[in-house]
């Protein structure tokens, strides 16, 4: 869209509080700003979340770029967007976090805008993507054919084969036929002539780079090299998740994302969020760790944050007692109080820490005279089906 000065800015969406730190979310090209709907509840809880379209996709006119024929785009045009609409929102600092291309446009602010850019997160993206020829390529098809010819093979890199039917996925795969192929063949231009290798020791906001391990688009030697080139950057790399990770896997893309934000939280310490978050999964699994991220609203991610950083961050991880013994105490506790579905987790979690069958019996055995006999023997129902379920019954 066009102000009312003549300053052209993306269309966009915030959420979260007005008086909350700003970040700026950038998409994937192809996808409209609907491709980081998982993260958004969880990330504008303390942040004001300004999330943007590219030219031509979503609600963003492709008329944004000063031009559209074929090879005039750049990646300093599309990052003139992101500052115009700052700018424009009153915002002078702000974190940033981006998918591919929104990736790249990111790194390119820190790199020649460092005054703006306070922290940046890295998905799935490169300091270069490949030899300008296939961008070329791909943008004289666009521009012939349209959007639509790229569907099926944009499935094949955005997503691992199990998760290409989900609604999630063919929801952005619909925004990809939506795309204005004008818009959409300059953002390949502009890919083409991008080339961030020699300057990725310029950055010097903090770096978080996530990379899926199954990305055929940018696999994880290209974060690699983003994460080897920029000073002290951080590198994730994720299980199960193609080029659009934070979609295929959003849980486990939060977590580190939330870890890597977390020191800008008025309440928040980054050490002890990542140190509790790394114990938690190592102490309950994976699993059940995603499953409680992905479950998490604007009005529970205070208390998930709350416990990642003081049951997990401050009392799991001090040196004073194994987690076996931590585990032993906990299990007492839970019995005590009645709490049987945590009981049910913990004793799964005990597993985990090392305790045998037999050893978590004797626990509950020790219960049975501290805790009451009634209350020992529910906790034994409920460790015996848990012990059945995990074959160890």
């Amino acid at each position: 869209m066009t102000t009312t000065d003549g300053t052209r800015i993306p269309g966009y969406v915030i959420d979260g509080p007005e008086d909350a730190p700003p970040l700026i979310l950038g998409p994937s090209l192809g996808t409209s700003l609907a491709v980081w709907d998982p993260q958004v509840p969880a990330l504008a809880r303390d942040h004001r979340v300004i999330r943007w379209d590219l030219p031509g996709h979503g609600r963003s006119p492709a008329g944004l770029l000063p031009g559209t024929e074929p090879g005039t785009a750049t990646i300093a045009d599309l990052a003139r967007l992101v500052l115009d609409l700052a700018d424009r929102l009153g915002i002078g600092r702000f974190a940033y976090a981006g998918i591919s291309i929104g990736g790249a446009i990111g790194a390119w602010l820190a790199v020649h805008h460092p005054e703006r850019v306070g922290s940046l997160i890295l998905v799935c993206s490169s300091a270069r993507f490949g030899e300008p020829a296939g961008w070329h390529e791909r943008a004289a098809l666009v521009r012939e054919k349209g959007t639509g010819v790229l569907a099926e093979a944009a499935a094949a890199r955005w997503f691992t084969p199990g998760f290409t039917g989900s609604a999630a996925a063919q929801a952005l795969l619909a925004d990809l036929r939506a795309a204005d192929p004008a818009g959409y063949a300059a953002c390949c231009d502009a890919l083409a002539g991008y080339d961030l290798r020699g300057d990725l020791g310029r950055i010097t906001a903090p770096t978080l780079v996530i990379a899926g391990r199954d990305d055929p688009a940018t696999p994880p030697a290209h974060a690699r090299e983003l994460a080897d080139g920029i000073p002290g950057a951080a590198l994730t790399e994720i299980p199960g998740a193609a080029h659009l990770a934070n979609v295929e896997r959003p849980a486990p893309v939060l977590a580190a994302m939330l870890g890597h934000l977390a020191g800008e939280r008025p309440y928040g310490d980054a050490a002890r969020y990542a140190a509790g978050m790394a114990v938690r999964r190592e102490v309950l699994g994976d699993e059940h760790v995603d499953r409680a991220i992905s479950g998490t609203t604007a009005f529970t991610a205070p208390f998930q944050d709350l416990i990642t950083r003081y049951a997990w961050g401050e009392i799991w991880t001090r040196p004073g007692l194994s987690r076996r013994v931590r585990s032993c105490i906990t299990l007492t506790a839970l019995v005590a109080r009645g709490h049987h579905e945590e009981l049910a987790m913990h004793v799964r979690a005990a597993l985990r820490n090392g305790l045998t069958p037999e050893e978590i019996r004797e626990v509950l055995l020790q219960t049975a005279v501290y805790c009451g006999v009634p209350a020992a023997n529910t906790a034994f129902a409920v460790a015996d089906r848990v012990l059945r379920e995990e074959g160890k019954g």
